[in-house]
């Protein structure tokens, strides 16, 4: 069942998402080389936890962290530790939720470390790009399609691909929602998309073949093919005015 929100539980949710932006935000300026991914997961949780919110991510569905931290080959859901330390020229994408009163947060970025190649930079500015151009389609009347056909359209254009297994969702009281909003599809199918609608709209694209395989910790999704991944995600409502971005500074 798709849950519409009112005008008070979306401002619960933008606080939740504020929160999650602000810790992003502080991200992009504290990754360096050098450092591990456990580093950047203490980085989160001493964010999240001074703002008064939870880290949504820790003990569900069992996953063990506070964030979700993929790097290169590593599509999502990429377990922080100590040994995995980072090098010019990585990329890594993190991905971190929020719960503050009752309400989730959700979005991801793919942070650039130091000097990285021409084309993995042009694959992060394409799936950012992606992501922009299918929340430009979450408008009250169209249908979900319309958010997954222009992401796959931008991304295949570019000779990329679109990863299947996972996908965007609704969110509010709960993490994950109805509906699924996949990176892929045909505009005019799916769900009708309604004013108070909240959706996590997150383009995961590979630089090669979209299949992906999780490795032997149960969670950590990679390319079949060992090409790079990027992976992008913002929370948004669904307003008389279009979409809002509640997880943007």
């Amino acid at each position: 069942m798709i849950i519409v929100k009112s005008a008070t539980e979306i401002q619960k949710i933008a606080h939740a998402c504020h929160i999650v932006a602000e810790v992003l935000e502080g991200l992009k300026g504290y990754i360096i080389e050098g450092m591990s991914t456990a580093d950047i997961e203490s980085f989160v949780d001493q964010g999240i936890s001074k703002r008064g919110a939870k880290a949504a991510f820790r003990g569900y569905r069992g996953y063990p962290s506070s964030a979700c931290i993929s790097v290169n080959e590593q599509v999502i859901h990429g377990i922080p530790c100590r040994s995995v330390r980072l090098k010019s020229g990585d990329i890594v994408g993190v991905d971190i939720g929020t719960f503050w009163d009752g309400f989730y947060g959700d979005a991801a970025v793919t942070i650039p470390v130091g000097d990285v190649k021409t084309e993995n930079a042009r694959l992060l500015k394409v799936t950012e790009e992606a992501l922009m151009l299918g929340i430009a389609k979450a408008v009250a009347g169209n249908r979900v399609g319309d958010i997954s056909a222009a992401i796959q359209g931008h991304v295949e254009k570019h000779g990329y691909s679109v990863v299947r297994a996972f996908v965007g969702h609704g969110i509010g009281r709960s993490l994950h929602e109805e509906p699924q909003v996949p990176n892929y599809g045909r505009a005019g199918q799916g769900p009708r998309l309604r004013e108070g609608m909240t959706l996590a709209i997150e383009p995961m694209v590979n630089a090669g073949s979209s299949d992906i395989r999780i490795l032997n910790d149960g969670w950590t999704a990679v390319t079949s093919d060992g090409s790079w991944s990027a992976h992008f995600e913002h929370t948004i409502a669904i307003t008389k005015e279009g979409p809002k971005i509640l997880t943007k500074i």
